[in-house]
């Protein structure tokens, strides 16, 4: 499963998925001991410089861009505008819960909360 999340440059988890700056992007695989990220890249997307430089349609087609091209499936986040919501909700992609620290843990500590 390819999951994105919102991060700092250091890989812990940020805040606000439409003005992130930097998109964690994690393929999570089972692995014997629950799921486990077997891979995981840092995307520089700059949606907080960008977010205020057209319409909103025009900030979440960016955003789409970026899921299609990436083939995310999910997104674990902390807050995101009612208006993502239902772009996300239209595009078939569930919102998992975020959790503090490291961005990568956060993801694995949401997909195993979703198949517990």
């Amino acid at each position: 499963m390819i999951i994105a999340t919102p991060t700092t440059a250091d890989g812990q988890s940020a805040a606000a998925w439409g003005k992130a700056h930097w998109i964690g992007v994690a393929d999570v695989q089972p692995g014997a001991d629950g799921p486990q990220v077997t891979a995981w890249q840092i995307h520089e997307v700059a949606w907080d410089e960008s977010h205020d430089a057209g319409t909103h349609g025009s900030h979440h087609a960016r955003i789409v861009r970026f899921l299609k091209e990436q083939g995310i499936q999910a997104v674990v986040v902390d807050h995101m505008g009612d208006g993502m919501q239902r772009v996300m909700n239209t595009m078939g992609i569930p919102l998992l819960p975020t959790t503090p620290g490291d961005a990568q843990a956060s993801v694995l500590a949401a997909v195993r909360a979703t198949t517990a």
